[in-house]
């Protein structure tokens, strides 16, 4: 992940920029004081309220979304450094042709119960499912040096920087290993 291309451009306003990001395929302008967040860049300036302000602190991952594939906690991040980036909420994860297998995953296990978290989950498990494909290891690899098997375990370690707190975890693990088998 990149953050910005340096072209962020003053407007004459010494607090504020303009940066242009592309947020779910779509490329949006903005002029944001200096000191804005990504997160509240998404949902004060766009409208897009999926991804929620929990924490505050990059602690419970409730405002997880992707930054140029990557998962990333929004409200850690300030928005004008993001120049040039491509980022993905849960609202553009899904398709023209309805629901990923991923979130149809989440339904069928029932993987939330008041969903508060549930969009910085999906986020950060489709996250998860880019990994895998790409063979990273995590802190709970065995093998260094051939394919990554998604096993419980591995999907609780990757997952970890989410929390749930109606503690629904056993369905979040079996939602994203049914996503990891239908890929």
């Amino acid at each position: 992940m990149q953050q910005g291309t340096g072209n962020t451009a003053t407007t004459g306003d010494e607090w504020s920029s303009r940066v242009a990001v592309t947020v779910n395929g779509t490329p949006r302008d903005l002029t944001l004081d200096n000191r804005t967040t990504l997160l509240d860049a998404l949902r004060e300036h766009l409208g897009l309220v999926g991804a929620k302000k929990g924490c505050d602190h990059g602690q419970c991952g409730s405002c997880t979304v992707l930054l140029d594939g990557r998962r990333v906690k929004s409200c850690l991040l300030f928005a004008v450094t993001l120049d040039g980036c491509a980022v993905t909420t849960v609202e553009g994860l899904a398709g023209p042709d309805g629901l990923t297998p991923l979130q149809e995953a989440f339904i069928a296990h029932d993987a939330f119960q008041c969903g508060y978290c549930t969009p910085g989950q999906i986020c950060s498990a489709r996250g998860v499912l880019d990994e895998l494909a790409e063979n990273w290891p995590s802190a709970v690899t065995g093998d260094l040096t051939g394919a990554v098997e998604p096993s419980d375990a591995e999907i609780r370690e990757r997952m970890s920087g989410n929390l749930c707190r109606c503690a629904a975890y056993p369905h979040i693990v079996a939602a994203v290993r049914e996503a990891v088998q239908a890929r």
